[in-house]
């Protein structure tokens, strides 16, 4: 009978002893925890802020007792491991003041990530500084919410967490300011994709201050001082400027440590040292689009290789492929998703990179209650290798993003895109479903059939001698707004108006959302007029660039 020592609970930890039960009924399994709850709903923490969810319990998936009647598992709160001896294969452990050893002829780390929080002046002298990565960060603060009554929180961080926090705080009825060093929020999408989420924050009463950083703490943390001088009145802020590996006992055991503090592991999930093998957010992985180290501190993932550990321990075979990081967020009334790698990280990467925008409906949009959606596809623009995926929308971006985020696991292309069939029905979708637009879309960029402009090169464009050609109605230009020094033609007329535009004078050619546009750069690129296309079209160019446009 094997004995395997779990250090870490949650997503990974508790996915592999529980798999490793399914596989082994007689091997013995002890999960240790350093906190006092080795199951729960991380994801979920931010939630119970607002009170969106209402039941603190419902946080709290499983139980000690619970497992061990399901399971046999020996799991053991509030026990922390101070040390790893491989050679004799033991590990410390220390519970109420006493400490202990336990063997194992296995060991799994599933230590997770801790908050990382910058030295700031004067944080160690606050009283109202939080994080929130667990239950008890959850309790402090809703103690704090509950007996003091705030009026007034900061969050530092716009990541996923940042946001979420701010969202619920909001609607606990406290008013929230949002500080991110970035120059926008959510820096993993691009910047034009990050803008239609900030809006969204800011519509619902959220400041959102960008390019700075708290530098100090104030008053017991009652102000806090940002780069430029500036300072906040809080009466809580919340710290959300990301996660790092939880790497210390790692590293004490000699366990070879890589990316930013990672713990290296192999295809197996095993360390350097014989017999212990680690999982979860504190594992270096492969980015599986472009094979470099990565940290992806997500929930699937983590479970993901909770399981595939346990395989392994048992005999199986299977593969630590990496991971893309996929992931998706809810701002009020907005959701943003994205999956494999932005525009700006594939031009870090140094690779051939072409991107393209749709902007679609959820579903048919004769139906009723349809919204829009913007999907922004990243591609190579040789071979269609599809690098990346961001989407923004009220609803059914969730779908497409997971969509796009299977076919890139999957090692599809833009060429498959098109011929990729969903189900369709009026309340549901449509007959051509964003995802097969923005392959269409793509697949017209590699081909050659269109050129495209994209929203930060407009300018550049025009400034070169390029002439702006509007191709929506009257009407839309009155009700939305129009691009200045534009020329305008209705695409219904420009068969008839041709005559009006000089075949040696480069357009850039516009509508809403770039449909029409593509039509009319096809219509008159066959009739010998010089067109690109305004990728994203208006509807983008406005969200990003709204100073730009002039409103009669």
């Amino acid at each position: 009978m094997s004995k395997v020592v779990i250090v870490g609970g949650v997503a990974g930890g508790m996915s592999a002893a529980t798999r490793l039960r399914r596989l082994d009924e007689k091997a013995e399994i002890i999960i240790f925890e350093k906190g006092p709850y080795v199951s729960f709903a991380n994801c979920g923490l931010p939630y119970y802020v607002s009170g969106e969810i209402s039941d603190r319990s419902k946080l709290l998936v499983q139980t000690p007792e619970a497992l061990y009647d399901r399971f046999r598992l020996d799991v053991r709160p509030e026990h922390e491991v101070l040390s790893i001896n491989a050679e004799e294969k033991t590990v410390t452990v220390r519970s109420n003041g006493e400490e202990s050893t336990e063997s194992y002829d296995k060991l799994i780390l599933s230590p997770g990530a801790r908050p990382f929080v910058p030295p700031i002046e004067g944080l160690n002298e606050t009283e109202n500084v939080y994080t929130l990565r667990n239950v008890p960060d959850l309790d402090k603060i809703m103690k704090r919410i509950d007996g003091t009554n705030p009026k007034k929180a900061v969050v530092i961080g716009a990541g996923f967490i940042g946001i979420e926090m701010a969202e619920n705080l909001k609607h606990k009825g406290i008013d929230v300011v949002v500080v991110e060093k970035a120059p926008q929020v959510l820096p993993p999408l691009d910047e034009e994709m990050a803008v239609f989420v900030e809006n969204e924050m800011e519509e619902n009463g959220i400041k959102v201050i960008t390019s700075q950083s708290a530098v100090a703490f104030k008053d017991k943390g009652q102000r806090v001082i940002l780069e430029d001088g500036s300072e906040l009145e809080t009466d809580m802020t919340v710290m959300s400027v990301g996660v790092q590996p939880e790497n210390t006992l790692a590293e004490s055991a000699g366990i070879e440590l890589g990316f930013r503090g990672g713990i290296l592991v192999d295809e197996n999930y095993e360390t350097n040292v014989s017999d212990i093998y680690a999982v979860g957010d504190a594992i270096v992985v492969k980015n599986q689009i472009t094979g470099a180290d990565a940290l992806i501190s997500l929930a699937s993932p983590a479970n993901r290789q909770g399981r595939q550990v346990a395989d392994i321990i048992a005999g199986m075979k299977r593969k630590n492929k990496g991971s893309i990081g996929t992931a998706i967020v809810r701002a009020f009334g907005l959701t943003a998703a994205s999956a494999g790698l932005s525009e700006r990280m594939v031009k870090m990467a140094g690779l051939d990179v072409a991107s393209v925008h749709t902007l679609s409906k959820d579903h048919a949009g004769y139906y009723p209650g349809a919204t829009d959606i913007t999907l922004k596809l990243v591609f190579n623009p040789n071979d269609g290798t599809i690098y990346g995926a961001q989407g923004v929308g009220v609803k059914g971006v969730d779908k497409r993003i997971d969509i796009l985020s299977t076919a890139i696991k999957a090692g599809l292309t833009v060429y498959d895109l098109p011929e990729l069939e969903f189900t369709y029905a009026p309340p549901f979708g449509s007959a051509k479903d964003p995802v097969n637009m923005i392959g269409y879309a793509a697949l017209n960029i590699i081909e050659g059939m269109s050129e495209s402009v994209q929203w930060h090169e407009l300018n550049s464009e025009l400034e070169n001698g390029a002439v702006l050609l509007d191709v929506r109605n009257e009407s839309e230009l009155e009700a939305s707004g129009r691009f200045p020094n534009s020329v305008n033609i209705p695409l219904n007329d420009l068969r008839d108006r041709m005559d009006e535009l000089d075949k040696d004078q480069t357009y850039v050619i516009s509508c809403r959302s770039g449909q029409r546009s593509y039509i009319g750069e096809r219509l008159l690129k066959q009739s010998g007029y010089k067109v690109k296309n305004l990728d994203g079209a208006f509807a983008l160019y406005q969200t990003v660039k709204p100073e730009e446009i002039d409103y009669v």
